[in-house]
């Protein structure tokens, strides 16, 4: 073979490995591995009925909650508009599941002697644990929710966390409403003390000068003026006390953010415009994910896990800047208020001044009647500024009366009839599904590790090397005899129909008188490369092709066993010259075909068959014959093979189905080839039946053939 030969069929070798496994079908992999995709589901299902029958049932108790948000007005004159926080319902949430909640449930004694709480140190965090809170998607319920392995249990449990999220609420809701009835009170007590102050002063002024009253009607417009004035200066004073009243109570709660929070969003009325900024929604939505990943995480690992520790540092991370913008809110809005008190203040300021000019205008006109409609106003606007603290102040302890119903509970937790976990259809579903996953990837991690080559056309595209035939399997109960003449024995067998198809390859494949030497090898021991050679042998015969068969396998001969002849002479005998070559050639059973056998054992086979008497010998017999068949020892054992593909003229290679290697065979066909031996094609051997990856099939089939042969 030349060198360009050589080379043009080195260049089709390079088709990655990688390739070749993707272009498997992917349905006859799962196929194949059949069994262990049953055995790892069995496995699974198996372990998860165990789970299902041994775990301890839990059963979950649920509450479901209304919270309604309102909150007090503190004057009603001067209304602006207020954002609500859209988080406000899951503000709740957590505050539900929040340790002050939890731990004044847990106080209660008869909660401790709890069955679910035995062996349990650390009851709040137990509680919290298996505590779950969940905002409705589509409505402004609150579902609470706990798991226990005694039903009454949890459902006492569940009631006693919402009764003291309601007396917390309760509590709260009236702390901050007494806060600012406190500070109307005092302003109330201090208006009445001026109320009564007028009225002394308009009845002594009334015993001094006798005026009883005096009509303005008509009069001049400094009198107009100045009872707008007094009713402007009343106006200013309300809104001043109302701004002080609000910066005093946000003042009082200066060190506690959220419930500064929690009063603004109480206050529908103050008068200004207060936002909730996007980061908190944010942060509520980031806090609730995390929630929900720790949940997710407990299922699998440990508390002291590193995952479900990063997710606690993750939660108290997002919890921190919720309090950091709940310290700015704060004090953004304690500055609004008391921007609003200040600019109150002034106003008040500039109206007090102007109505003091006007009054030492009037008192030009007539001092006795302005005296006295000044004492008047100043009695009238006293009178309305305690009007209006009196009803507010009422209102204030209405609200903090029914302040309670601001919490509805439409669902009481009741002991579950039936329990919540295992979920036994759920659990065994899934261990069908992992069970068949992860099966699945066992096959295919199985393919991936077996390295035998499973198809003609992987052979094809790994060893750039055209498949000639393959030789269906047979039984191994039969003789080497019966496996070596199966075309001989049975040549309506599809083994024979086989064979009579490499042969056509071989005449087809390389030009009449091109092919006269015929070098048949294997890369591994065991490959079937003798019975191929017997029977392709028989069928060259049977086409009326002169053939000679030479066992060249001095290590192990086999030929001999197969055609049941002497083997005391052979191919040895003849190079050393003991017998001639019509004394060693012996007869086949059929007409045409003649054997060569090995002969008596030599110490040195790779001496011999690279010796110039092997090559004269060799060419002398494909003088006299059309066709001369070799049986080679493996290319991966010893170097005959090689020497013996130098110097035929075409070789073919032999692998075994389920059994050759990518590697071995890669090896044997880069070893022939570097020796410029001539790879006209594969041969594939023990080919079952049902196997239908190697492209062919047979019609006539006798029983369950085979192209096996007793350790070759």
């Amino acid at each position: 073979m030349d060198d360009n030969a050589t080379e043009n069929r080195s260049s089709k070798l390079t088709l990655p490995e990688d390739r070749l496994l993707q272009e498997k079908d992917f349905l006859w992999v799962l196929l194949r591995h059949r069994w262990i995709i049953l055995l790892t589901t069995a496995l699974f299902l198996v372990g998860a009925f165990l789970y299902v029958v041994k775990a301890t049932p839990i059963y979950t108790s649920t509450s479901r909650v209304y919270v309604e948000q309102i909150g007090p007005r503190i004057i009603n004159e001067y209304e602006g508009f207020m954002t609500q926080s859209t988080n406000y319902l899951y503000t709740q949430a957590e505050l539900i599941k929040s340790t002050p909640i939890v731990g004044d449930m847990v106080d209660n004694a008869q909660i401790r002697r709890l069955r679910t709480f035995v062996n349990v140190d650390n009851l709040v965090g137990y509680i919290k644990k298996g505590l779950n809170v969940n905002v409705g998607k589509n409505d402004d319920i609150i579902k609470v929710s706990f798991d226990s392995a005694y039903p009454e249990d949890a459902a006492q449990i569940i009631n006693a966390i919402v009764e003291s999220y309601i007396l917390y609420h309760r509590t709260r809701k009236r702390s901050t409403v007494s806060e600012v009835l406190s500070i109307l009170q005092k302003e109330k007590t201090k208006r009445d003390g001026e109320l009564t102050k007028k009225f002394q002063q308009i009845l002594g002024f009334t015993r001094e000068n006798g005026v009883v009253s005096f009509d303005n009607t008509g009069g001049h417009f400094v009198f107009d003026r100045l009872s707008k004035l007094s009713s402007a200066v009343t106006e200013a004073q309300l809104a001043t006390i109302n701004a002080r009243a609000d910066f005093e109570a946000i003042k009082a709660m200066a060190s506690e953010p959220a419930k500064v929070k929690q009063f603004a969003a109480t206050l529908p009325a103050v008068g200004v415009h207060i936002f909730v900024n996007n980061i908190e929604t944010q942060l509520r939505s980031d806090l609730e994910k995390a929630e929900l990943e720790l949940k997710n995480a407990r299922r699998h690992c440990t508390e002291g896990h590193p995952s479900i520790q990063l997710i606690y540092t993750q939660i108290d991370h997002i919890k921190q800047q919720l309090e950091s913008q709940a310290k700015e809110f704060s004090e953004a809005y304690s500055e609004v208020i008391e921007l609003r008190w200040t600019t109150a203040k002034q106003r008040e300021d500039e109206l007090q001044v102007s109505f003091d000019k006007q009054r030492e205008a009037a008192q030009d006109l007539g001092l006795k009647a302005a005296e006295y409609t000044v004492l008047q106003s100043e009695l009238h606007r006293t009178e309305k500024l305690c009007d209006i603290l009196d009803d507010r102040i009422k209102e204030l302890n209405i609200t903090e009366d029914v302040g309670a119903l601001n919490i509805s509970v439409l669902e009481v937790a009741r002991p579950a009839d039936s329990p919540s976990k295992p979920q036994k259809a759920r659990v065994m579903a899934m261990a069908l599904a992992l069970g068949l996953m992860f099966g699945g990837g066992f096959a295919l991690l199985r393919e991936w590790l077996d390295y035998r080559l499973r198809s003609a056309e992987e052979i094809s595209a790994l060893l750039g090397i055209p498949v000639l035939g393959v030789v269906p399997a047979m039984p191994r109960k039969l003789t080497i005899v019966a496996c070596g003449q199966q075309v001989h024995l049975k040549p309506k067998s599809i083994v024979a129909e086989a064979c009579r198809t490499i042969r056509t390859a071989v005449f087809f494949g390389v030009p009449k008188g091109e092919a006269k030497t015929v070098l048949v090898t294997s890369p591994d021991a065991g490959d079937g490369k003798t019975t191929v050679v017997s029977n392709l042998g028989i069928t060259m015969a049977q086409a009326g092709q002169k053939t000679l068969i030479i066992d060249a396998d001095f290590r192990k001969p086999m030929q001999h066993k197969v055609f049941e002849i002497d083997n005391e002479k052979g191919l040895s005998s003849l190079l050393a010259g003991t017998h001639p070559a019509d004394e060693a050639i012996q007869s086949g059973p059929v007409e045409g075909l003649d054997l060569l056998p090995c002969g008596p054992d030599v110490p040195n086979p790779a001496e011999i068959i690279n010796s110039d008497a092997f090559a004269e010998t060799l060419n002398d017999l494909s003088e006299r014959y059309d066709r001369v068949i070799i049986d080679s020892p493996p290319v991966g054992v010893v170097a005959d093979s090689q020497i013996l593909a130098a110097i035929c003229d075409i070789t073919l290679l032999v692998l075994r189905a389920e059994k050759s290697t990518r590697k071995h065979s890669q090896q044997a066909r880069d070893c022939l080839l570097s020796v410029g031996g001539h790879i006209l094609g594969v041969v594939v051997n023990g080919v079952a039946l049902k196997h239908g990856r190697y492209g062919y099939s047979y019609y006539g089939v006798d029983g369950e053939c085979g192209g096996g042969e007793r350790g070759k």
